[in-house]
This record gives structure tokens, C-alpha cells and sequence, in this order.
């Protein structure tokens, strides 16, 4: 018994000298990896932890590396920096400016809703946040908006990345969550559970990241209401002598391009054509050639016959019978797999063309960089989080956990609250990958073996999440603004702008806690 309770303070100790590390600003991957490996080395030492757990390392690498749902995490991170660096967030911005102008709180709503369509573009909250904090923040200030509403309308729609698909937070979350559903159904003796996919998860999380931004838009529009100084209309002279059409043209213009791919992206994984690593890959092509269209307007017809091209695959590939390794293929048939194949070479050289566009402008280098040093830091994470949990799980932290939870009072109410509470708090401090790939490994099982329904539970997490990051006085969103707002601009005003937005946040977590159905019921209608 004594040597049980030594064990389990040592996993404790572990898990809090690592938190520690990670809060002084030590590299997360190697601090994971690194006291892990310490901490396993010293209860070896000790005669309280077994190297053979160890063994199970090399495995655990070789899984993370041949994961096909990782794949889309670099593949939606270059979709995500291709169109931030092809300013379609500007043109955005500036549209539904124009759009919404003339109204009180018109701005703000606009910020409200360019953070959703960003969110799903780009999925990048810390781009996201600095983005429109660059382009938005100056003209709401010129345009005589509070301080304090300003601010925090950018931070709460920057964060909207954390929960809107298509998101990293999602792709990483919904493998963790179904590695632990897995773990869950086993260890209660069922051996062929019902997969959970990260498809799932993108469409459980549709609803109600879509209701956060009707809250938001719904406060902005009541603050416009009550305090019309707060949020006056803009009315820019130079726009009424555009006629209706061209009014119209240029929304289209702004709109419809990141507009069609979402709807491609996010469309082909509800709808069952495609898995999230191909439709991933379908995002990615897409950003190149919105970048390439963008970036020379001047000669559009090469990238809009691409798009054009890839419209014609798409519809011939669910219509028509393509395979060519087949005894008998009729006249007709023959002659659409000529044209499938001319649509392909024609993908190709648009896909050249966008990429020589890009190149050219110096794009494309710094765009592959920052893919690189993403997606990197989050596979190199990945793995310093496995070792960590394999040391945790040596020492006997799991079954503490286990204990901790199922002992509480309430039940599985009591169990997700205390979960809920710490996760709410260490999203003060710690990056949303490392309480990913610490954090729901370690409660994930616990909770899902209390018969939580796991698309739930992982749209609850990923609101929680995102609601740390508004949270003072360590919400990440706040230093990325923070960082790019003018001087003139208070961190007091930031912090207090945004406490009427985590009050919506606890008010849509709450709403989520009591209606599971926001998060069940897509799921359900798509993939049954």
C-alpha cells in the first residue's frame, strides 16, 4: 500500500514538475520528452518505476508517423498560411466592411463574421487574431468604436479557429479522443467498438461554433442597440459611387472564393467523398490557386480553367465509370477518360502556373517555412507527449486518475466538471497541443468508460479550450493582440474587452453541457 502511494505522489510530482517547465518557457516537445525521461530514469532508480514500459517507444513513433489522419495537419496548416499570406483576409475584411457599414455595430459584426470565415479557411488562431488585429483594429478606432469593444471582439473572433472546422485543434483532438474511446470500449470488454473519426468531430463541432458566432454577433448588435456610441455606423463617401453592381461584384470577388473552398473542404468530408486527410489535400491545392488568382488578377483564365477543370473530375469521377484496367470499355466511356485525362493535365499546369506566381513574389518560401516549422514542432510534440504518458501510465498515474474521477460525488457530472475546471485553468498556461496530447490520453478513457458520448465530450474540450485562450491574465489571444495593437491601446482595455465575450463562452459551454444534441445531431444525419 505504501509503496502504491509513493508511486502515485512520484506521478504527481512528474506531472507538476513538468507543468512547471513548460510555464518558465522551456521548449514544450523536449520538456515533455525530456522530464519524462528524468523523472522514468530517478523511479527506476528508486525501485518505483519498470524501463520496460520504454519498450513500447519505438512502436508508439512508428504508429504516430504512419497515422493517416496526421497527414492533414501539415496539409490544412499550408491551406491556413497560403491564404493569410495572399491577403484574402483583407479583401474579406474590407468587403463586409462595406457590407455591414452603414449599420450600428456594422464593423464589429463584420469582425464577427470574417473571424468565422477565417476560422475555417485558416484554422490558425494565433494568424488569425494578429491578422485582423492589424487590418481591423486601426479602422474600428478611427471610426470612433470603444476601445474596449474592439478589442475584444477581435480576440473572441481569432479564437474561433479552436472550435469551427475545418481546425488543427479538431484533426489532433479527434484522433486523441478516438485512440481514447478505443481504450475505453476495451477495457470494458468490448473489442469491436465503433470508430470515432475526426470527421465526426468537424461535424459535431459545426453547430455550435456556428452558435458562438451568432452570440457574438447578437452582443455586438444589442451593444450598437443600448450604447450607439460604442459601435457608430461608417459611412465612406468613395463607396456610394459605386453602382449596385459593382457593389455586388466586388462582395463576390472577396467572398466566393474562400467561401466555394470551405464549402469544398469541409462538403466533401460530411458528405462522405472524401476523409479529412484527402479533403485536407483538396484545401491546400485550392489556397495555392486562390493565391495564384489573387496575387495576378490581371491573367485569371489559366487558374479559373484549373478550377473549371477540377469542377469537371469531381463530377465525372461520381458519374462516370473511369477505371481503365476493365476488358470492355464502350465509345462513351473512352471518351470521357480522354477528357478526365486532358482536366488532369490541366489541373497540373494551373497548379504550375499558381505555384510560379507565388514563387515569384517571394510567397511560397515563407509560406513552406512556416508549414515546416509547424508541423514540426507539433509531430516533435506528439512524440515527447507519448513518452510522457508511458512513463505516467508506469508509474501507475492512469489508475490514480481513474480512482480520482469514478470516487467524485455527482458521477460522471462531477468527473467532467473537475476535468472541465483543470483543463479551463492549465489552458491558462500551456499551449492547446500539450494539454491535447497530455491531458485527454490521461482523463480521455476515464470519462468515455462513464458512457460519454465521445463527439461530445470532444467538442466540450475544444470549447474549453478555446475559451483559456480569452481568459486574463494569460489567454494567449490577448498577447497576440497585445502585440500588434497601438500604443495608445491599454492591456487593461483588452482584458476587460473581452470579459462579456467568455461570459457567451461560458454561456455556449453551458448550453452544450445541457443540450449534447448541438454536438450528436449532425454527426448522426451524416454518417448515421
Amino acid at each position: 500500500m505504501d509503496h502504491m502511494l509513493e508511486r502515485e505522489i512520484y506521478a504527481l510530482a512528474m506531472f507538476a514538475g513538468t507543468c512547471l517547465f513548460l510555464v518558465a518557457g522551456f521548449p514544450v516537445a523536449f520538456t515533455l520528452g525530456g522530464s519524462a525521461l528524468v523523472f522514468g530514469l530517478i523511479g527506476w532508480g528508486l525501485g518505483i518505476f519498470d524501463l520496460s514500459f520504454l519498450a513500447a517507444m519505438p512502436q508508439r513513433i512508428f504508429g504516430t508517423m504512419t497515422n493517416e489522419v496526421l497527414i492533414a495537419v501539415p496539409l490544412f496548416v499550408f491551406m491556413g498560411v497560403m491564404l493569410e499570406r495572399s491577403r484574402v483576409a483583407e479583401d474579406l475584411l474590407d468587403s463586409m466592411g462595406k457590407l455591414f457599414g452603414t449599420l450600428r455595430g456594422g464593423l464589429g459584426i463584420s469582425v464577427c463574421i470574417v473571424g468565422a470565415l477565417l476560422a475555417a479557411s485558416t484554422g490558425i488562431v494565433g494568424a488569425t487574431v494578429v491578422t485582423m488585429g492589424l487590418l481591423s483594429l486601426p479602422t474600428m478606432l478611427r471610426r470612433g468604436y470603444c476601445p474596449r469593444l474592439s478589442c475584444g471582439t477581435i480576440c473572441a473572433a481569432g479564437t474561433l479557429g479552436q472550435i469551427i472546422p475545418p481546425s488543427i485543434v479538431l484533426v489532433l483532438l479527434g484522433d486523441q479522443i478516438s485512440n481514447a474511446y478505443t481504450d475505453a470500449q476495451r477495457s470494458i470488454g468490448n473489442w469491436s467498438p465503433e470508430p470515432v473519426s475526426v470527421g465526426d468531430l468537424f461535424a459535431g463541432a459545426l453547430l455550435p461554433g456556428l452558435g458562438l458566432v451568432a452570440l457574438y454577433v447578437l452582443y455586438v448588435a444589442l451593444v450598437a442597440w443600448l450604447q450607439p456610441k460604442r459601435a457608430p455606423s461608417i459611412r465612406d463617401e468613395a463607396d456610394h459611387d459605386l453602382s449596385p453592381w459593382q457593389t455586388i461584384a466586388t462582395l463576390a470577388n472577396a467572398l466566393l472564393p474562400p467561401v466555394i473552398l470551405i464549402v469544398a473542404v469541409l462538403g466533401s468530408i460530411l458528405t462522405g467523398v472524401a476523409t479529412p486527410t484527402e479533403a485536407a489535400a483538396v484545401g491546400a491545392v485550392g489556397a495555392l490557386l486562390l493565391a495564384g488568382l489573387k496575387l495576378q488578377a490581371s491573367s485569371r483564365w489559366p487558374i479559373l480553367a484549373t478550377f473549371a477543370a477540377l469542377v469537371l473530375m469531381l463530377v465525372l469521377a461520381r458519374t462516370v465509370d473511369l477505371r481503365v484496367a476493365r476488358e470492355v470499355i464502350g465509345p462513351a466511356e473512352t471518351v470521357w477518360i480522354w477528357v478526365a485525362v486532358a482536366c488532369t493535365a490541366i489541373v497540373f499546369l494551373g497548379i504550375g502556373e499558381s505555384l510560379r506566381r507565388v514563387w515569384r513574389m517571394a510567397i511560397l518560401q515563407d509560406v513552406m517555412r512556416q508549414t515546416l516549422k509547424i508541423s514540426s514542432m507539433v509531430f516533435v510534440i506528439i512524440v515527447g507527449a507519448g513518452l510522457f504518458s508511458l512513463v505516467f501510465r508506469g508509474l501507475g498515474g492512469e489508475e490514480m486518475v481513474h480512482a480520482f474521477l469514478t470516487n467524485l460525488p455527482g458521477g460522471a457530472f462531477g468527473a467532467m466538471l473537475v476535468v472541465m475546471l483543470v483543463m479551463f485553468v492549465l489552458g491558462f498556461f500551456l499551449d492547446f497541443i500539450e494539454i491535447i496530447f497530455v491531458v485527454v490520453p490521461i482523463v480521455g478513457p476515464v470519462l468515455l468508460r462513464m458512457d460519454l458520448d465521445p463527439v461530445w465530450l470532444g467538442v466540450m474540450i475544444a470549447m474549453n479550450l478555446q475559451t483559456s485562450f480569452l481568459t486574463p491574465p494569460f489567454g494567449f489571444a490577448l498577447f497576440y493582440l497585445r502585440g500588434v495593437a497601438p500604443p495608445s491601446i491599454r492591456t487593461q482595455s483588452i482584458y476587460r474587452g473581452v470579459l462579456p465575450f467568455i461570459v457567451i463562452q461560458l454561456i455556449g459551454l453551458g448550453l452544450l453541457a445541457m443540450f449534447p444534441q448541438m454536438a450528436t445531431w449532425l454527426p448522426s444525419v451524416f454518417f448515421g
